[in-house]
């Protein structure tokens, strides 16, 4: 999972140019469909990555290496899922 986070993490880096993301370019990279569907879920407390503000700046803000983390869990999740309910194909 590490090597799939690093990856994700140069990708997002080099894609966006820095290592915090907000707005467009969060909602872009977490896979939402609008940065209005991006805002309803950052007022819950089920946001998946850890957000943060920075003094004398608006908006919340989420580290590329946190996205690139939450990335690689979910396919790693999803890959062991699918491999438990595929039956046996040997």
């Amino acid at each position: 999972m590490e090597a799939l986070a690093a990856e994700l993490e140069r990708e997002l880096m080099h894609r966006y140019g820095s290592p915090l993301l907000t707005g467009k370019k969060l909602s872009e990279a977490m896979g939402y469909p609008s940065i209005h569907a991006l805002r309803k879920h950052m007022s819950q407390s089920t946001f998946p990555v850890a957000l943060f503000t920075i003094q004398g700046r608006r908006g919340r803000y989420v580290l590329v290496k946190d996205i690139a983390f939450w990335l690689a869990k979910q396919r790693i999740e999803h890959q062991c899922h699918v491999e438990e309910e595929r039956p046996n194909e040997r």
